[in-house]
């Protein structure tokens, strides 16, 4: 019987052993309390089929957001009894597309566009005319900011989107070391020529024709190339796996034309036919943050919301990134994301050279911040050549391009004072929808220098905020500014380390060239902590002897027995019974209980040792008496005079015969060396000793704020950091 109601069970858990796992189509987005070790075991539950498999971490600074994927839909993974996986939100790993085809060129492609391909310099490098000097630029004041304000573009713009071709002449010079990271293949390079099968063009690589005219080569982009390769890019009108290729490549050459000294980080999450999936979007964020980029640029955008998105691009914000996104090109008054996270984000829209709004561009305040030319914008495309475009795609980068113009007068500056500074705009007819207006970079740039541009400076470190062992050093990267051709000598300085430890700048001085940032390096030297002895325990309370309880319960048994033996007699035992109490009494007393009786004994001295200690260590007091304790034993009562720096036990006892007792001293943490007097008192006489409390020989543990300040004349500016000690 046993045997046949284990077969059915011995079925089942072959069938769970042996069974093969789901496809896993699904992807989800999820934030868990679990490890990324202990996600893993989670999916996989012993004897069971596996529930889900962890691609990979999507590296925000917790370490809680994973790209999984699972053969659940949402709600069956949010609903697993127990919640084993630690889900705290979870969400569908959207897929965006860069490719709209209601964002379609104007027909005929104005010939004139292209025209102009004579050569001309422009920050070191020949470049067509049409680019170095289109009406965009022109329109909003490139030339005259740069000129005006000393400015070119400072720090990192990092530009999320399709790569960038890496040896184009123009662009080549200003990109990252490394070229920034390909997030669709998970290696270094934000190359978009990867995408590329030389089997589908002819010639390969495609040339660029000096003689032809504009060729169509994807739904929103003209550029100059053979008609054969622009066949081959464009798909004859059906959207195909070139679909996006070069977006990036324009984008980034459109920041550079506006930022031409900011460097560029293109980072690759979209696939040459426009597709991109939300996951790699995320690890493009968090990736740029903490490679420690200024902008970020994000010309796409999606009509579905994601609380993951949000907490991205909450995390840039508190790290003062500005980012600028892309409005979208369905020409309506819609929400799309992320432009529609106002707090974090810029929303762009796009205009004509005559400042209308452009038809394809999407409208409204509670996506547009402010807006800027996005047709027939002349930027830069893969082979080396030239291209225009139409879409809010191209404004973006204007704005993008400004604030790094904006971070050569402020260093410092955060998203909210670059979107206070571009929202000085042209006023344009509110009726349009288009936010603050037209992006002026005069405007821009003026509303944060003034308008007299007078020369200063502004001082800015990284990181913010560091951990350090005490014993270690920790290193912060301190950086000025010029800013209206500033070019004099900043005197820098440090305050706020604490105790046990120093804080240095090096070199100690940095002369400002008029527009490059000048950067020294912050020391906080700290001093290892010196090992507290083991803290014992007072010997205060006396003995018990081991006979005592066993005496005592004797003589209470025979009290007992006489008392009932007593009970039973005539009333005149009464006077009997009352006897043999007061003698079980006396015994108990006697045999080591303690008495009330004083003794002739005094409290004659109170000593320390040591009496010297570092703060947290302990000191071992000793009362000693003129005589020994009487039979009950003496309570001296203890008493510090500053609590606060040492305490001490309420009394101790000296046990009986005895004439000295020992008890602890327990001391805490002081910044300067401070006295504490530690009394007893007995029998009517008080007896003090002095204790000496320093502080620790080495860097205390706590959360420091250091002021790092340069000084140039009657100008001073200053930046903190935090540096928290364990």
């Amino acid at each position: 019987m046993k045997r046949r109601m284990w077969l059915p069970i011995l079925g089942v858990l072959v069938a769970l052993l042996s069974a093969a796992p789901a496809r896993a189509d699904n992807r989800f987005i999820v934030r868990s309390t679990l490890s990324l070790q202990a996600l893993q075991t989670a999916c996989n539950p012993v004897l069971l089929a596996p529930v889900c498999t962890v691609v990979r971490g999507l590296g925000d600074p917790l370490g809680q957001l994973f790209l999984i994927t699972s053969p659940l839909d949402l709600n069956g993974l949010l609903n697993l009894v127990g919640n084993p996986l630690g889900i705290v939100n979870a969400e569908v790993d959207q897929l965006l597309n860069l490719v709209d085809l209601t964002n379609l060129l104007p027909t005929p492609i104005p010939i004139s566009v292209l025209a102009d391909r004579s050569s001309v310099t422009y920050a070191g490098t020949a470049v067509w005319n049409s680019y170095a000097n289109q009406p965009a630029s022109s329109i909003v004041e490139v030339q005259n900011a740069q000129k005006t304000f000393n400015v070119t573009g400072t720090g990192i713009v990092a530009d999320i989107d399709t790569g960038v071709d890496p040896n184009h002449p123009v662009l080549q010079p200003v990109l990252v070391p490394g070229d920034g990271y390909d997030f669709t293949r998970n290696q270094a390079g934000g190359s978009e020529m990867t995408d590329l099968n030389p089997t589908d063009f002819n010639p390969y690589p495609p040339q660029s024709c000096p003689t032809c005219q504009p060729a169509t080569v994807n739904q929103s982009t003209a550029a100059v190339l053979d008609q054969s390769t622009a066949a081959v890019l464009d798909g004859n009108g059906v959207p195909n796996k070139y679909a996006a290729f070069g977006h990036g490549t324009m984008v980034m050459g459109i920041i550079h034309l506006v930022a031409p000294t900011a460097q560029l980080m293109p980072l690759k999450a979209f696939h040459s036919d426009g597709t991109a999936s939300l996951s790699d979007i995320l690890r493009a964020i968090y990736y740029a943050v903490q490679n420690n980029a200024n902008v970020i640029n994000m010309s796409f955008d999606t009509k579905t919301s994601s609380a993951e998105l949000q907490k991205a691009l909450d995390y840039a914000n508190q790290k003062n990134v500005i980012c600028a996104a892309s409005a979208g090109n369905d020409g309506t008054q819609e929400i799309v994301y992320p432009a529609g996270l106002q707090s974090d984000v810029m929303g762009v829209a796009s205009t004509s050279d005559q400042d209308t709004r452009s038809s394809f561009s999407n409208y409204g305040d509670a996506i547009v911040w402010v807006a800027a030319p996005g047709e027939a914008i002349v930027t830069t495309y893969p082979f080396s050549t030239y291209s225009a475009g139409w879409g809010t795609s191209f404004s973006a980068p204007l704005v993008s391009g400004g604030a790094a113009l904006l971070r050569n007068l402020q260093a410092s500056i955060n998203e909210a004072q670059a979107a206070t500074a571009v929202g000085h705009a042209v006023a344009l007819d509110p009726s349009l929808q288009l936010g603050k207006g037209r992006l002026d970079l005069m405007l821009a740039l003026g509303s944060v220098a003034g308008t007299n541009g007078t020369p200063d400076y502004s001082v800015f470190a990284t990181p913010t905020s560091m951990a350090v062992t005490a014993g270690n050093p920790a290193k912060y990267i301190v950086s000025a500014a010029p800013a209206h051709g500033f070019n004099q000598t900043v005197t820098w300085s440090c305050t706020g380390a604490p105790m046990a430890a120093s804080c240095t700048v090096s070199p100690a001085t940095v002369t400002l060239d008029g527009s490059n940032t000048a950067t020294a390096t912050v020391t906080l030297t700290t001093m290892a902590r010196a090992t507290s002895p083991p803290m014992f325990l007072p010997r205060s309370v006396p003995p018990i002897h081991r006979w005592w309880p066993l005496a005592a319960m004797i003589v209470w048994l025979a009290a007992a027995v006489m008392l009932w033996n007593l009970s039973r007699t005539s009333r005149q035992r009464a006077g009997l019974a009352a006897i043999a109490v007061l003698i079980a009494v006396s015994l108990t007393y006697s045999c080591g209980g303690y008495s009330n009786t004083p003794g002739s004994a005094t409290l004659s001295s109170l000593g320390l040792n040591p009496s010297s200690v570092t703060g947290g260590s302990p000191s071992t007091g000793t009362v000693t008496l003129s005589a020994a304790a009487p039979s009950g034993g003496a309570v001296v009562t203890l008493s510090s005079s500053n609590t606060a720096v040492s305490t001490v036990p309420s009394s101790v006892v000296v046990v009986a015969g005895a004439t000295s007792a020992t008890f602890q001293v327990t001391t805490m943490t002081v910044a300067s060396s401070t006295m504490v007097n530690i009394s007893g008192y007995y029998a009517g006489v008080t007896k003090t000793g002095p204790l000496t409390v320093t502080p620790p020989s080495g860097t205390p543990t706590g959360t420091y704020t250091l002021t790092i300040t340069g000084t140039s004349g009657n100008l001073s500016h200053a930046t903190t950091v935090t540096a928290t000690v364990n």
